[in-house]
């Protein structure tokens, strides 16, 4: 078997319960029970994985819409970093990725041609941004 897969396996002995989800590129893949699962709550299409297990996703771009509908079913879900050796829930992987957009955007301000309105602006959009992030 992959090593995906057997990663899936050790966290399942550790927590049946949990939903894992293994970013894989661009896409959030689920195997095995996890993908049967989504499957039959969401109409998730199954794909092969292997020729003895299933997988089903979503494409990263996706995991906003996801997470609300997965919270509305009341699924826990972990997601795995496979190649980093990262998992997150899904509160906390969402918030990241919010941090990062907010780190992004101070990164690209241009200091040097920021007139005061648009400094103004800026600051009031960032301080809306953090208080959504509590």
């Amino acid at each position: 078997m992959s090593k995906l897969y057997n990663t899936y396996e050790e966290l399942k002995k550790e927590n049946s319960d949990l939903i894992y989800l293994f970013k894989s590129g661009i896409f959030f893949i689920a195997l095995d029970k996890d993908a049967y699962t989504l499957s039959n709550l969401l109409g998730f299409k199954l794909s092969n994985f292997t020729p003895t297990v299933v997988k089903c996703g979503f494409p990263c771009s996706a995991l906003e819409k996801y997470e609300k509908i997965f919270n509305a079913c009341n699924l826990t879900i972990k997601l795995i970093e496979p190649y980093k050796n990262i998992s997150y829930n899904l509160q906390d992987y969402s918030q990241n990725l919010r941090i990062t957009d907010i780190l992004n955007s101070i990164k690209a301000i241009d200091i040097n041609n920021l007139s005061i309105q648009e400094a103004y602006s800026f600051l009031e959009k960032l301080q809306n941004e953090v208080k959504n992030l509590a």
